[in-house]
């Protein structure tokens, strides 16, 4: 059975920072801090973690650690805003989550074994329990916030369709429902009565598609699509680079010669593999 024991860990410095964050919301702190709300951060919360994201997919350890120090303000920062509405503080979030993941994880804070490919089902089991005793649900999509980004947002809700069985077992009838969208889109396009409003439409199917043949694949759409843009820019900057050495501006080069650069664009990226 678990023991839960306080470590000996200096926490000087978490401490610190909430003085600090204390002091800046102060009468006497700092003007833009102290005008700021819950509802005001957000946007800033959602950029610095993919900041976050960001850092690592960089592999810089010394950005990450900053990245992580400026999320971890972000807390805080709610986290001081709250105490002066008397909500909680940040003690009380700590220890929600603390006991959260030990409520969550019987397999390693308590006797309860578990195999490890029934790990996803307990961590629902558990979640389910959770949700049935703190609210009544009527939707399978009440837990999924809908602020959530677009390709997340998708897969959360294939997700929880697939949960009751609303999917498909392979991933053949998905192809294929992707090339359907893609004719759908084809259709629009081609329709004498051009609508924006149903070619948008069609776009956002066949893309809600494409985050469900990426979930079949085991495969995480933001992420990929992140890792393919990346990858763009990359090959686009050697186009600029040998614009820059030719002495030319991009406008310069008509769509064949740009098209030639890119094609080398990809060889070299081929060669350094």
């Amino acid at each position: 059975m678990y023991s839960e024991k306080h470590s000996k860990t200096d926490n000087t410095q978490l401490n610190r920072l909430l003085d600090i964050m204390a002091r800046l919301r102060a009468p006497n702190g700092c003007p833009w801090d102290k005008k700021q709300t819950m509802a005001s951060l957000t946007r800033y919360t959602i950029e610095e973690a993919y900041e976050v994201a960001d850092a690592i997919a960089s592999n810089d350890s010394e950005a990450v650690r900053q990245e992580l120090g400026d999320l971890l303000f972000q807390i805080v920062f709610y986290s001081q805003i709250a105490s002066e509405n008397g909500t909680f503080d940040f003690e009380s979030v700590a220890q929600a989550i603390a006991d959260k993941m030990i409520r969550r994880h019987p397999h390693v804070f308590s006797d309860t074994p578990v195999d490890e490919n029934d790990l996803s089902a307990q961590w629902e089991a558990i979640k389910a329990s959770e949700k049935s005793r703190s609210s009544h649900s009527d939707s399978i999509f009440d837990d999924i916030p809908s602020g959530l980004p677009a390709l997340k947002l998708a897969h959360k809700v294939q997700k929880q369709c697939a949960k009751v069985g609303f999917d498909w077992n392979t991933v053949q009838p998905v192809i294929a429902k992707v090339r359907e969208e893609i004719d759908e889109i084809e259709a629009e396009i081609d329709a004498q009565q051009f609508s924006q409003q149903r070619v948008e439409e069609e776009i956002g199917d066949a893309l809600f598609a494409m985050v469900n043949l990426a979930r079949h694949c085991n495969v995480d759409a933001d992420a990929a699509l992140r890792q393919a843009s990346h990858k763009f820019t990359t090959r686009f900057r050697h186009i600029e680079q040998r614009a820059r050495e030719q002495e030319l501006s991009l406008q310069a080069l008509d769509l064949t010669d740009l098209e030639q650069l890119w094609q080398e664009a990809k060889a070299a990226e081929k060669n350094a593999d």
